[in-house]
């Protein structure tokens, strides 16, 4: 049976040639035969040469997501096997994958697996197929992770957004084993519990091991404010770091009550206090009240789920940063991060820099944090970079 055909339209297999992931509807000049969704196309330019192969969308606007640039490289179990096992030798180089730690095992695009995540807690995983090719070759996916990495459970939490866009709907549950309720991880210094499947996202967020280390580093002795805490792991390891106080800012009354057990199991909970509300609201009345701290960080969620969603989403950045730094006492410390993938670095210093005139308050970026190695960004898809913080100083 002749495999289905991606014709692109002129000159449209150049980023493609360059190496990024993504096709889009409106480079496709025609289709030859009728693939399903998520099966494996042959992409060919206008000429007919062969550019990639790839899985086929037909709901989403990125209507093909390239597995591979070799015409001599089958799209099959034993394709995936060798993507999945580059992925977690990284991670055990990493030193990522001992007894108890947490890591991000498979990062989507930036391991040449587009549209799949896959998380480590211990000796669970949890997956996140976010496209049609991934959702696809979901069971031989989950066989090759019971293989490579012999878990204890596997839980789906294909949850986000991007299922909805690609025609698929959402998907929750055990896809093996039977999942603790509570998992306990050691991420640095601190030993954190995860809900793999009550939890935000896959359960926690990994994406901040490495820079909730870097923040706590200014903590001895601080005042600390963790606004959008969620389960407090900013707080808790800058307790742990020396700070003196924490107040926990979420609007979560469930996921303050993890943070609160987190940090009796961390030690910390006698210098915590726990807010539960709007955040927003809670720091202007914190504002008002006169209170000021010597760390305030700021994690929210994201604020930018689209292009058309830039100009508001910044304006809530703007907002909160205003917040942060009218908290933050002359000399302290300032912890600001952006998850949105619409908002570049350069845009988001732009916004807090807009935030600190707004406010009369001057700063200095003492460091620029981003996500860490097992969130890696691949040199020729910039779009896997969505992660970008600042440590100021405030004046």
């Amino acid at each position: 049976m002749t495999a289905p055909v991606a014709f692109l339209k002129p000159g449209r297999e150049k980023a493609v040639r360059r190496r990024h992931p993504w096709i889009f509807s409106g480079a496709v000049e025609r289709l030859q035969g009728e693939p399903v969704a998520g099966a494996t196309v042959d992409v060919l330019d206008s000429s007919g040469h062969f550019v990639a192969r790839g899985a086929y969308s037909p709901a989403s606007q990125i209507r093909l997501r390239v597995w591979t640039l070799d015409s001599r490289e089958n799209v099959d179990a034993e394709f995936f096997r060798r993507r999945l096992a580059r992925a977690v030798e990284l991670r055990r180089r990493l030193g990522l994958l001992g007894e108890g730690r947490a890591c991000r095992l498979v990062f989507a695009e930036s391991d040449g697996l587009p549209g799949l995540i896959v998380d480590r807690y211990a000796s669970e995983l949890v997956c996140q197929f976010l496209s049609a090719g991934a959702e696809y070759w979901r069971d031989t996916i989950v066989g090759l992770l019971l293989e490579l990495c012999a878990p204890a459970s596997i839980y789906e939490r294909s949850e986000a957004s991007a299922r909805k866009k690609e025609g698929l709907a959402s998907r929750h549950g055990v896809l093996h084993g039977s999942p603790a309720p509570d998992v306990e991880v050691a991420m640095g210094d601190l030993r954190l519990i995860v809900n793999v499947a009550g939890g935000q996202k896959t359960g926690a967020y990994l994406d901040q091991q490495v820079n909730r280390m870097r923040v706590a580093s200014y903590a001895a002795g601080a005042r600390v404010l963790d606004a959008f805490c969620y389960s407090g792991a900013f707080a808790i390891a800058s307790l742990r770091q020396g700070g003196a106080a924490a107040t926990l800012v979420d609007s979560s009354a469930e996921a303050l009550a993890l943070a609160e057990r987190q940090a009796v199991a961390n030690g910390v909970a006698h210098l915590c206090r726990f807010e539960v509300g709007n955040a927003f609201e809670t720091l202007r009345a914190l504002r008002d009240a006169g209170e000021r701290f010597d760390l305030v960080v700021l994690d929210p969620p994201k604020f930018v789920h689209s292009a058309e969603q830039l100009n508001t989403g910044s304006r809530g950045y703007k907002d909160v940063n205003m917040l942060g730094l009218a908290l933050a006492r002359p000399g302290g410390v300032l912890a600001t991060f952006s998850c949105s993938g619409h908002v570049d670095r350069p845009l988001f210093q732009k916004i807090v820099a807009g935030a600190a005139l707004d406010v009369g308050r001057e700063a200095q970026i003492l460091e620029v944090l981003s996500q860490p190695p097992d969130h890696p960004i691949a040199l020729e898809f910039p779009e896997a970079e969505y992660l970008k913080g600042f440590i100021l100083r405030v004046l």
